[in-house]
């Protein structure tokens, strides 16, 4: 298609308020909504601001909403609208706003630094690991996670319910513990840690609501809910209430004889 004109609707303001604000501008074959923003600074509104990096979908910066949808701006061709649609780009809703397009994600890096690291096995050294293709397949999957905060910003216990920030590291971070709880050289455990009682009691596993709505916009492609949440909810489960469990836990607890 040659170019044209599309219609823009693009959020202006800052914490005290701020609204929508419309725009024509020339849209051109193959470009993406980060490119048509970036027109708009160098031709009509050179003072909006925008998060923005490596422009090819691995940095993470460039997340927004666009038609309400979170999106990554350089991953959202033109293409999939229609040329006399109206296309609104609006910050993420689930963070505050600092100016225009740009959000305040420290909740994210807060919750990342309350998440315990990989414990590594003792009396192995790196590069003595040794694990199953399966395992390093399902790490690699999670590892994939660029940090948009997509995940974050479309959960609607963090983004409709901000008393709940305090107790709930949302997905992505979830996610971090899931992972670290199916590494087979996590030894965590044996340090007294464990990982499936925390994400319960101190991360807020119990909000998550299973909607799948994290999954339906990571642009990585992560099964977030059903290869890292569900059965993370799973084992905690087990864990708390499973008779058995609990007593096999009792047992191995349980001192030697003198």
């Amino acid at each position: 298609m040659s170019g044209y004109e599309a219609r823009f609707k693009v959020w202006r303001g800052d914490p005290e308020g701020g609204g929508l604000k419309d725009f024509s501008v020339e849209v051109h074959e193959g470009e993406v909504v980060l490119d048509i923003v970036h027109r708009l600074q160098a031709t009509q509104a050179p003072d909006l601001a925008v998060r923005w990096n490596c422009k090819a979908g691995k940095c993470g910066s460039c997340s927004a909403e666009i038609n309400g949808r979170p999106r990554l701006m350089c991953m959202t061709r033109m293409s999939v609208f229609e040329p006399d649609e109206t296309i609104t780009v609006t910050p993420m809703r689930g963070f505050p706003v600092i100016r225009d397009l740009v959000t305040d994600v420290g909740f994210n890096y807060r919750k990342a630094r309350e998440i315990p690291s990989f414990v590594p096995p003792p009396g192995v050294a790196p590069g003595e690991y040794r694990m199953m293709q399966e395992d390093v397949d399902r790490s690699q999957e999670f590892r994939k996670c660029i940090e948009c905060f997509l995940c974050q910003d479309t959960c609607h216990v963090v983004r409709d319910h901000e008393e709940n920030k305090q107790v709930f590291a949302g997905p992505r971070f979830l996610m971090r513990v899931a992972e670290l709880d199916m590494h087979p050289l996590d030894a965590a455990s044996e340090t007294g840690l464990d990982r499936r009682r925390t994400a319960q009691d101190e991360h807020g596993l119990g909000y998550c609501n299973i909607t799948k709505c994290c999954t339906e916009v990571c642009p990585e492609g992560i099964k977030i809910t059903d290869n890292a949440l569900i059965p993370m909810k799973e084992r905690a489960a087990d864990r708390k209430y499973d008779p058995l469990v609990w007593l096999g836990s009792k047992i191995r607890k349980r001192p030697a004889a003198g």
